[in-house]
């Protein structure tokens, strides 16, 4: 008999992937290869309804009973479900896996920037997969246009993006459109596999043709919106935030209970941004002091963010430090998790994207974890930062985590092995930094001080994304903000405050998901005494794959008191 947990799981899942094509093939699933999210607001309503009838009848099963594993599935499926559907009930999905607010546009995270760094990493195994392609391209020259009407309904109803948005997104769609065709960055998939030398030319022609004839124009369509329609009534950069719209705080609550998975109100998560922010100030005392010479955290921030002795000139010394730091952690795993994952993960160049993010290994042994450094200005990179970054995006952090997810099998459902929860994945993306240090994997005592300018940026990212959100900062006000309490480079901080405008309540999750398991690791210590075990406590953490943080502690506290 089927069970029927499994089953909705089942059909959750498959309703996900084909709900979000585009990374349903990057984890190498080609049921939907053809096809893109659809876009329209009738596609939307689609979508929430279906999410609202799976937590429905999740609950349903909850009422009825379950148990053991059950339990887990249910309440991650619930929680899933329920706070997707609320968000999209005020918003429209993206390209990537996150809904978009009130613009449906992004110089960090938009289209325009995301599908040039997922086209390389498509894989084409078979002549089908290559044909279902050249349905892809047109897919997406619709959704460009379903994308653009969804600009102009914003705008009828007085949604629309800060002036930052435009002036930033326009050149990007403008350089994209100026390349030669042969150039374009939707043609840099790689070639099938199965097609020979004459099939490879005859193929690619097709896909410049499907660019040429649908992406390119829908793309120069979409341009033209945000530049002459939305341009010209963009909010001022003085009003960014969510609370500058009529429904702002109900979104913004939506959002980050969405990243979080708990209830917290922002002027809860400001506070804690804050209390973290204080409690590094010390810490940059005890470790920066001895090598700056100072103990004021003003010089200290200013030598770090200046001082070139101390930020890399290359981009082939950026991606060699991250190597090495990858060589450390591979070596020293074993002692301190007992699951660790069959497929490696590697370091890549990139020139686009955000200034680091890891891509998953493809599930059918295709491609390996990758890991993308953005040395498109290497001095941009501190030498100080790249191991706790690479700590963080690779290994023990986000490649560890998602890999032994889905080495997990049959074991868990498929939703549970792929799906991305915010506070789970970014928390202990973020645990592992400090990990790193127990961990003795920093090569010096200036790697350390990377560690803590991470934690200064995690922190600031609670107190400036409730700033501009809840509280009324202008953009200006939250720049100046992460200037005066972190090292980091003024270029870098801007384009982490445009990521947060566009991207509300996503940034909350790395510190209060790392605080989180942090809190869950203490009590465990302190439950279990002597017997504590960390391969114990990471097992525990890591085996029943992405979940939210209420079903962590719980599966936590099982093992700390069994």
């Amino acid at each position: 008999m089927t069970n029927p947990v499994r089953q909705l799981a089942d059909d959750y899942w498959d309703f996900y992937s084909e709900m979000l094509p585009t990374l349903s093939h990057m984890r190498g699933d080609y049921r939907f290869i053809d096809q893109e999210t659809d876009y329209t607001e009738e596609g939307t309503a689609h979508y929430t309804a279906k999410l609202r009838d799976f937590a429905l009848r999740a609950r349903q099963l909850q009422i009825e009973g379950a148990e053991g594993d059950d339990v887990v599935t249910l309440e991650s499926l619930i929680f899933l479900a329920e706070a997707k559907a609320a968000l999209l009930e005020v918003s429209q999905l993206d390209f990537g896996f996150e809904p978009v607010f009130d613009n449906g546009f992004s110089p960090v995270f938009g289209a325009q920037a995301m599908l040039p760094v997922y086209s390389p990493r498509f894989s084409i195994e078979t002549a089908e997969h290559a044909d279902a392609m050249v349905g892809k391209m047109h897919a997406i020259g619709i959704a460009f246009d379903q994308m653009s009407e969804r600009l102009r309904k914003g705008l009828a109803q007085g949604r629309v993006s800060a002036q930052f948005a435009v002036d930033k997104t326009v050149p990007q769609l403008d350089a994209w459109l100026a390349l030669p065709i042969e150039d374009d960055p939707l043609l840099a998939t790689k070639d099938p596999s199965a097609f020979g030398e004459a099939e490879t030319e005859q193929w690619r022609n097709q896909m410049a043709e499907a660019v040429t004839e649908s992406i390119r124009p829908a793309l120069a369509r979409y341009r033209d919106v945000i530049r002459d329609e939305i341009g010209p009534k963009a909010r001022s950069n003085e009003k960014p935030g969510l609370c500058f719209l009529p429904d702002g705080e109900v979104v913004y609550a939506r959002a980050l209970h969405h990243f979080t998975t708990l209830s917290m109100p922002a002027e809860e998560v400001h506070q804690i941004g804050l209390q973290q922010v204080a409690s590094l100030d010390e810490e940059y005392r005890e470790i920066a002091g001895p090598l700056l010479g100072s103990t004021d955290l003003e010089e200290i921030y200013s030598r770090l963010r200046d001082d070139p002795e101390v930020h890399h000139t290359t981009a082939e010394g950026v991606i060699a430090a991250s190597e090495v730091a990858f060589e450390k952690a591979r070596a020293a795993m074993p002692d301190w998790f007992n699951v660790l994952p069959m497929t490696d993960c590697v370091v890549r160049d990139t020139k686009r994207g955000a200034v680091a993010y890891y891509f998953p290994p493809a599930t059918d042994g295709s491609r390996p974890g990758m890991f993308f450094m953005n040395t498109d200005d290497p001095t941009s990179w501190a030498t100080y930062d790249v191991e706790s970054t690479s700590f963080h995006e690779g290994i023990p952090g986000h490649h560890l985590q998602i890999a032994i997810a889905q080495e997990l099998g049959d074991a868990v459902p498929a939703f549970r092995r792929h799906t991305y929860i915010g506070a789970y994945a970014e928390g202990w993306g973020l645990y592992t930094e400090r990990l790193a240090d127990e961990m003795g994997m920093y090569g010096s005592e200036l790697d350390r001080v990377g560690m803590l300018s991470a934690d200064s940026t995690r922190a600031c990212r609670l107190v400036v994304d409730t700033g501009l959100h809840a509280m009324g900062w202008t953009r200006q006000q939250a720049i100046d903000y992460m200037a005066d309490n972190s090292p980091a480079a003024l270029h870098t901080i801007e384009a982490e405050v445009d990521r947060y405008i566009g991207d509300p309540g996503q940034a909350c999750s790395y510190m209060i998901g790392r605080l989180e398991i942090q809190r869950m690791r203490r009590e465990a210590e302190a439950a279990m005494g002597s017997d504590f075990d960390i391969k114990g406590f990471h097992d525990a953490t890591l085996t029943s794959g992405e979940v939210p943080l209420d079903t962590l502690d719980r599966l936590v506290r099982e093992w700390s008191t069994a």
